[in-house]
């Protein structure tokens, strides 16, 4: 949309377009069959159209570029690229001309232009030149605003502008959905819908994580040696079609040490998204940093090391805990107790001292129990009790294990 100040009598002229690639042309074919009245006519006037594919005149999508006919959709991350051109319609000389571009949006206005220097004369029927470009980081309404000054050989400066007013939409609707693994791994799932009206070639989606991660992708499988992408050869995304991308955050050895810090950690990374539409124009997003609702531990976590799936009944078999003091100022007296539930038995003394556990510092610990009952068993039952504060904590549904008769071999 273009909207101009009151008209005034310039001798330049202003004139600013839009520079986007062509489209490829479609008809809508029309035909019938040869016994129908019209006979051959329609089908001969296909294959005599300049626009259709010889030998396949029935299809819409032809071999002709058409130039835009509108200023079309621009999308957020997309490259913006305009020309600009002042012409000279008098008969006499200008001098000192200056064309600066701006484009203003709803945080900032922004200095499009290539050089901010004036021309030092334009003569009669030449013009000046010049395309600017933007990437596009904002959505909403955007005012492009051109303005020229000059002065007349008679020595009065002249001064007029334009504004070409577009709105930037979105191209991608991306949602998150955090899952807290018991061991500090945290798994992110990025569903990515494209709600434009054209398909996209998805060349990069990739998550840039914070500095206390590191990222696996999780978007491919291994078949016979090679690295197959789970979304298969194609790698375009229909209009309203949403895909789904899994990652996995492990925490780095010098941040997953010390618990009190990956506790209050809520920054997980950034996506970056790279696509391409229909004749190759590249647009590039980049989220905000995500952010995860980190889980309480409280002041002591138990998690579980190493664990069987599966195991014997009657039979005895070992997990392996690790206690965290999630505290960053106390040090804590800790007695763990065993105590039996329907199913799970432990083996071994109830009521022993861990001994002082240091703030942020942890250690790992052998346990032996076995299950009296067939079927998916909860492994629960462990108390710790702070001596000094006199405050036990219940550790209730820690693991499930799948129970088996003994006559069932177990693969190990």
């Amino acid at each position: 949309m273009e909207v101009n100040p009151p008209k005034q009598e310039h001798l330049l002229a202003l004139k600013v377009m839009r520079l986007t690639k062509p489209t490829l042309f479609t008809n809508i074919p029309v035909t019938c069959e040869e016994k129908d009245l019209p006979g051959d006519l329609f089908n001969q006037l296909m294959r005599d159209d300049p626009s259709t594919v010889n030998g396949a005149e029935i299809l819409m999508l032809g071999e002709m570029l058409t130039l835009p006919q509108n200023f079309g959709n621009i999308f957020l991350g997309e490259t913006f690229s305009s020309y600009i051109s002042v012409h000279n319609d008098s008969n006499q000389v200008v001098k000192d001309i200056l064309v600066k571009a701006d484009l203003q949006t709803s945080s900032q206005r922004l200095n499009l232009s290539a050089s901010n220097a004036a021309v030092a004369e334009l003569k009669p029927d030449c013009c000046i030149d010049d395309v600017i470009h933007h990437e596009v980081k904002e959505i909403g309404t955007h005012i492009l605003v051109c303005a020229v000054s000059y002065t007349t050989q008679g020595g009065e400066k002249m001064y007029f502008r334009k504004f070409f007013k577009f709105q930037v939409l979105k191209p991608l609707d991306v949602k998150t959905k955090f899952y807290n693994a018991e061991t500090d791994e945290v798994f992110l799932e990025a569903q990515i819908q494209n709600i434009t009206t054209s398909p996209m070639f998805m060349e990069k989606v990739s998550l840039e994580p914070s500095i206390m991660y590191n990222v696996a992708e999780l978007n491919s499988v291994n078949q016979a040696g090679e690295c197959v992408t789970t979304f298969g050869s194609r790698a375009y995304l229909q209009p309203m079609d949403t895909r789904q991308y899994l990652y996995c955050l492990k925490p780095k050895k010098e941040f997953a040490e010390k618990a009190g810090i990956i506790k209050g950690v809520t920054v997980i990374g950034k996506l970056d998204i790279v696509w391409k539409t229909n004749l190759g124009e590249r647009g590039r997003l980049q989220t905000s940093q995500l952010q995860r609702m980190a889980p309480g531990y409280g002041d002591v976590r138990l998690s579980l090391e190493a664990i069987p799936d599966t195991v014997n009944l009657e039979e005895p078999f070992h997990i392996t805990c690790k206690i965290t003091n999630c505290s960053s100022e106390r040090t804590m007296d800790l007695v763990l107790e065993m105590c039996n539930t329907s199913s799970i038995h432990w083996c071994g003394i109830s009521g022993r001292q861990l001994g002082k556990l240091h703030p942020s510092s942890s250690l790992c610990l052998a346990l032996t129990l076995l299950s009296s009952v067939q079927g998916l068993q909860s492994v629960s039952g462990l108390r710790l009790t702070d001596t000094f504060l006199k405050r036990t904590y219940e550790y209730d549904d820690i693991a499930q294990v799948c129970v088996v008769s003994s006559a069932v071999k177990v693969e190990s």
